[in-house]
């Protein structure tokens, strides 16, 4: 389909843009024809995705998922051989081509009017809010422009979300934390970073994070002590996640040491990619969100409800851009696309407040 592209670095012009139409971002569309260009000629999967900028994981990942949708493999894996495009694989890059270059040439006298169109708009640009937050799928996937508001979207850990917002990198941070937290333990967490004067929350979601595993959860693991005792090599995430601190506060409250975890220094920066090296066979065992493990046909054993929401400078709170975001995401569409997804349970839509509020 067609869809509009604007740059602050290029002229204004009309694209070509897939609609898989099977939950894949604009940033995925973009990775999974790079992929299959890379392998117009056979190499390992390894060196494709690195050459378009990605982990041999997330590479596999995609590749996978596109392919269950399909119905139909992209690629064809041999050994000794390297990994090359099949039939389908092959037909899809050429389409894409052909697309390009005839649209190309229809869309030719509409980028003129674009630009046209866009200069008067520019002259009284849409206000922008700086978002930092720690990874989740369901705002992953549904997180794009505003009809009154753009936003600059960046995944980051929830401590260094938090950090970023303190030093005004932000003016939204995304985080989560247990259920079972107290307000006092949120506001002294909190406080790291934030002042209850400048700073208000809102609670969002709940969702369910626990072990990823293969299907059938062959070594039968149902808590860290299990992963312990049977060697299994586990996905870490990284340092500053929330997930990586809820990884460390179990394992500390359960008396286990992270030198007895084979894979405890294996980090990734997402719940997918943790899902992906569990589903490829890398790893047995990583710490996700349920809605990753059912993205990945992989078995979840629940550790621990938890509770979603943003961090706001109460300037922004207040503002047009700031409300328009927040009405969004008590909104129905948001709504009920959390009610859709496994292991999500949306919060009754609230007004941002105190610290001590987030977890009542």
């Amino acid at each position: 389909m067609s869809k509009f592209a604007t740059s602050t670095f290029e002229p204004p012009r009309l694209r070509w843009n897939w609609d898989l139409s099977f939950g894949l971002n604009e940033a995925d569309t973009k990775h999974l024809f790079a992929l299959l260009a890379a392998l117009t000629e056979p190499c390992a999967l390894g060196v494709a995705a690195k050459t378009v900028g990605m982990s041999y994981r997330s590479a596999w990942g995609l590749l996978r998922r596109c392919e269950e949708e399909m119905g139909a493999p992209f690629v064809v894996m041999e050994r000794g051989r390297g990994t090359r495009l099949s039939e389908l694989g092959e037909a899809l890059l050429q389409l894409d081509g052909l697309a390009r270059v005839e649209l190309d040439i229809v869309h030719a006298p509409w980028e003129q009017r674009l630009r046209q169109l866009l200069e008067q708009v520019n002259r009284n640009p849409l206000p922008r809010l700086r978002i930092a937050a720690s990874h989740d799928l369901a705002l992953a996937d549904w997180i794009e422009h505003g009809k009154r508001i753009t936003f600059d979207m960046f995944w980051q850990g929830s401590e260094d979300a938090l950090a970023g917002l303190g030093r005004n990198e932000c003016d939204m941070a995304g985080f989560h934390v247990p259920e079972t937290w107290t307000p006092a333990q949120l506001t002294k967490w909190l406080g790291r970073w934030l002042h209850p004067k400048l700073h208000v929350c809102i609670p969002v979601m709940c969702r369910h994070q626990g072990l990823l595993v293969a299907r059938g959860n062959p070594l039968r693991l149902a808590t860290f002590a299990d992963v312990i005792e049977t060697h299994a090599r586990m996905v870490n995430r990284q340092r500053g996640s929330g997930t990586r601190g809820l990884i460390d506060q179990l394992l500390m409250a359960n008396g286990l040491r992270t030198e007895g975890i084979q894979g405890y220094a294996h980090e990734e920066f997402t719940h997918e990619a943790v899902a992906a090296t569990v589903a490829a066979g890398q790893a047995d065992v990583g710490v996700g969100i349920q809605a990753a493990a059912a993205r990945y046909d992989l078995d979840f054993v629940p550790l621990v409800r938890e509770r979603y929401g943003f961090a706001i400078r109460s300037a922004i709170a207040v503002s047009t851009e700031g409300k328009d975001f927040l009405a969004r995401l008590s909104g129905n569409t948001f709504r009920q696309r959390l009610i859709s997804m496994p292991g999500y349970e949306p919060l009754p839509p609230s007004q941002p407040g105190k610290w001590s509020e987030f977890l009542a």
